[in-house]
C-alpha cells in the first residue's frame, strides 16, 4: 500500500472529506469528516496504519472511470469466471445540490459490487486505525455489520447481500485482532452493498445502512454531482472533457461549510522518492484558493465564490488591518495556528520521512497573496455585489497593504527556507494587487468617494512597475530573473504576461520564456521550478503547473503550436482517470507529491482556455 504509484489512485469527496481509492479496490485514505480530520484509513504512509479493500480474488484486467459529469468512481473487474463492477462515492446530502453541492452531507463512504457475467468471488478486509494508525480500535459485531471505536470517532460498517430473487443476506464477518474479513460468492445480476458511516464518540453510532440505502445514496451521489455539471459547467473549447473534470475535481476540493479550499486532500506524499520534503496541503492556501476560483470561473462558474471571499475577510480582516500581513494559509475553518509536527511511527510513502500535519508555512512572509486574491476578485467581479461589508473592506485594505509593504523582502511563492529576498513574483503579484484594485475601487468603496484611495494605489502601482522595469531584467541572465539584482532563472516568471504586466509578445517576455525552457526544462521537457539552493535536503521532480504556464504564455503570445506541444505533454500525465499530483519525476515521468493537486489542475484548466482564445483570434483574423 505505502509503496504503490500515486498514479494509481482515485478521489473521492463529498466537499468536506475525501478518499482515495487504489485501482484494485482499497481505500488507502479517508479523512472523515473534514480533510484535514485525522485519517481513519492511512495505508497510503504506512501498511499497517489501515485499509478497507474489496474485490475479487483472480482479477485478470481492471478498467476505471468516473461516471460522466461526476466523482462517483467506477471500477470494472475481469476475472476468470466473470465480470465484477464496483462503484464508489462520498454520499453527498439531499439539499439542493445543484447550487451547494455537498450541503448536508452524511459522512459516508459507499461501495457497491455488481456481477455483471458469470460469478465471482469477492474478499473483503478491514483494518481500519483511527488517528493516522495510533489506534488499534475495538470491532464489535452489531446488527448488519461492524461497529469501530477507539478515539474521537466511531465507524460504522453495513454490508449485505442482495441475490437475483431479491432476498437480502447478512455478511458473515471473521473478526481478528482489530480487523474483519469476508469471503463472497457473488453470481450474475447479484451485488454487495457495503456502507462505512463517521460519527463523533459524542453523537453516538449512527444506525445501519441497508443495502437500498447504498445504492438509492449512490445513484443520489451520481445525481447531485451531474447536477452541478448541468449548471455550471459550459467551457466548449478544446480539451473540453480534460477541462470540465479539472473542473469537477477544483470544486471537489472546496469545503463546503466555509468555501475554503484545500491545495490537495493528502499528506507528505513526496516530491522525490526517500526525500524529506513531505508536506500537509489540506489546508486552504490564499494563492491556491484563489486561483482555482479563477479557473473554476472558465471550467464551472462558480456561483459560490463570494463565500470564499466572506471567509477570507472574516478569517483575516484585522490581521491585515493591524499588521499588514495576510497569511499564507488557513484552516478550513478559519484556524490560523497550523503548528506543523512530524509523525515518527509512520514510515511514509514509500519510506519517506517524515510524515508530517500542520503546515509551518502558515508564519511565513509571502507578499504575492494580495495580488491572487484581487486577480480572483477582478475576475469574478459580477458577484461582489453578493459580498459582505466586512469583505469589501479586507478587499480594499488588502490593495492597501500590498502599497505599504510592496518593498519588504519574504520568502516567495516556494516558501524557500532561506532568507527573505526581493522576489520578482512577488513584486509582480502586489503590482497585480494594485492594478486590479483600481479597475474595483468603485465596487470595493460603494459607499466613500473612491478618488483618493484609487490615486493612492495607482501610485502604488506605477512605483512597482518602475522597479520591476529596472531591477528585474537581469542582462546577464537575458531574461527577467528570480529577484531584484539576481540572475536565478526562475518559472514563476512565467506570469509576468499572464497577470497583464508585460504582452507576451514583448521582446524581454518571450526572451524570458526562452530562458526558462532552456535553463528549467528536465530531459522530458517538463519545467522546474528553479535551480537554486532552497535551503533544503534532497530534490524534487519538476512543477507540472509551470509547464502549463509556459504553454499559456506561449499561446498568449502567438505561438500556439508550441503551446499546443507542451499542453499535450503536461496533460498527458494525468493518470487513467484524469488526476494530476504536483509534480512528475523528470527521469520516469511518475507522478509525485500530493494528489490530486489543486494547482495543477489549475494550470490545465488556464492553459487550454489560452490556447482557445490564441485559435479564436488567429482563425478571426484569417477570416
Amino acid at each position: 500500500m505505502s509503496g504503490r504509484p500515486i498514479a494509481d489512485y482515485a478521489l473521492l469527496s463529498d466537499r468536506h472529506g475525501s478518499a482515495l481509492v487504489h485501482r484494485d479496490g482499497s481505500v488507502d485514505w479517508l479523512c472523515l469528516p473534514r480533510f484535514d480530520s485525522p485519517a481513519q484509513l492511512a495505508g497510503l504512509l504506512d501498511a499497517d496504519a489501515g485499509h478497507f479493500r474489496v474485490g475479487p480474488q483472480d482479477t485478470q484486467a481492471v478498467a476505471r472511470r468516473y461516471l460522466p459529469q461526476s466523482l462517483v468512481l467506477e471500477t470494472d473487474f475481469r476475472c476468470r469466471d466473470g465480470r465484477v463492477t464496483l462503484r464508489d462515492a462520498l454520499a453527498m446530502g439531499t439539499e439542493d445540490q445543484a447550487n451547494s453541492l455537498g450541503l448536508g452531507a452524511p459522512h459516508r463512504l459507499l461501495r457497491e459490487l455488481a456481477c455483471t457475467a458469470g460469478h465471482v468471488t469477492l474478499d473483503v478486509h478491514y483494518e481500519p486505525r483511527p488517528e493516522y494508525g495510533l489506534i488499534r480500535p475495538l470491532l464489535e459485531p452489531v446488527q448488519g455489520g461492524l461497529l469501530t471505536r477507539g478515539g474521537a470517532s466511531i465507524l460504522r460498517l453495513s454490508g449485505g447481500l442482495t441475490r437475483r430473487d431479491g432476498e437480502a443476506v447478512d455478511m458473515e464477518w471473521w473478526l481478528g485482532e482489530c480487523s474483519a474479513a469476508a469471503r463472497v460468492q457473488l453470481a450474475e445480476g447479484e451485488r454487495l452493498c457495503l456502507g462505512l458511516q463517521h460519527s463523533a464518540t459524542a453523537d453516538g453510532a449512527p444506525t445501519a445502512l441497508s443495502a437500498t440505502e447504498v445504492s438509492d445514496g449512490l445513484a443520489a451521489t451520481r445525481a447531485a454531482w451531474q447536477g452541478w455539471s448541468d449548471v455550471h459547467q459550459a467551457y466548449d473549447g478544446p480539451w473540453q472533457s480534460l477541462v470540465r473534470h479539472s473542473g469537477r475535481v477544483l470544486q471537489g476540493l472546496g469545503y463546503q461549510p466555509t468555501g475554503a479550499i484545500v491545495a490537495a486532500p493528502t499528506t507528505s506524499l513526496a516530491t522525490c522518492v526517500g526525500g524529506s520534503r513531505n508536506w500537509d496541503y489540506r489546508y486552504s492556501w490564499v494563492r491556491d484558493a484563489s486561483l482555482t476560483l479563477d479557473a473554476l470561473w472558465v471550467a464551472a462558474c462558480p456561483m459560490e465564490a463570494h463565500r470564499f471571499f466572506d471567509f477570507l475577510g472574516a478569517t483575516a480582516m484585522l490581521q491585515v488591518r493591524e499588521h499588514g500581513n495576510l497569511q499564507v494559509v488557513f484552516g478550513i475553518e478559519g484556524e490560523h495556528d497550523l503548528h506543523e509536527r512530524e509523525l515518527p511511527r509512520l514510515r511514509g510513502w514509500r519510506d519517506s520521512r517524515p510524515v508530517r500535519i500542520g503546515n509551518g508555512a502558515w508564519s511565513q512572509s509571502q507578499l504575492d497573496g494580495y495580488g491572487n486574491v484581487l486577480l480572483a476578485a477582478h475576475r469574478l467581479r459580477e458577484q461582489l455585489v453578493q459580498l459582505s461589508p466586512t469583505a469589501r473592506r479586507f478587499l480594499a485594505e488588502i490593495a492597501d497593504a500590498a502599497a505599504e509593504r510592496w518593498q519588504q523582502a519574504d520568502h516567495g511563492i516556494w516558501e524557500m527556507r532561506t532568507a527573505p529576498r526581493h522576489y520578482l513574483h512577488s513584486k509582480l503579484m502586489c503590482w497585480a494587487a494594485l492594478d486590479r484594485a483600481v479597475r474595483l475601487a468603485r465596487l470595493l468603496l460603494p459607499d466613500t468617494d473612491p478618488a483618493p484611495r484609487k490615486a493612492h494605489w495607482r501610485k502604488a502601482r506605477d512605483e512597482i512597475r518602475a522597479a520591476i522595469l529596472e531591477q528585474g531584467f537581469s542582462e546577464r541572465l537575458g531574461a527577467y530573473a528570480q529577484a531584484f539584482d539576481n540572475d536565478e532563472p526562475d518559472a514563476a516568471t512565467l506570469l509576468i504576461p499572464i497577470v497583464g504586466f508585460l504582452p507576451a509578445t514583448d521582446p524581454r517576455v518571450l526572451a524570458t520564456l526562452n530562458v526558462v525552457e532552456e535553463t528549467l526544462a528536465d530531459q522530458r521537457g517538463f519545467i522546474r521550478r528553479y535551480r537554486c539552493d532552497d535551503g533544503l535536503p534532497g530534490g524534487e521532480g519538476s512543477f507540472l503547473v509551470c509547464t502549463f504556464w509556459l504553454a499559456q504564455a506561449r499561446a498568449m503570445a502567438g505561438q500556439i503550436e508550441q503551446a499546443e506541444r507542451l499542453f499535450e505533454r503536461a496533460a498527458g500525465c494525468a493518470n487513467d482517470v484524469g488526476l494530476l499530483a504536483e509534480q512528475v519525476a523528470p527521469d520516469t515521468g511518475e507522478l509525485l507529491g500530493n494528489f490530486p493537486q489543486a494547482f495543477s489542475h489549475i494550470g490545465l484548466v488556464n492553459a487550454a482556455q489560452a490556447i482557445h482564445l490564441a485559435r479564436s483570434q488567429r482563425d478571426g483574423e484569417a477570416q
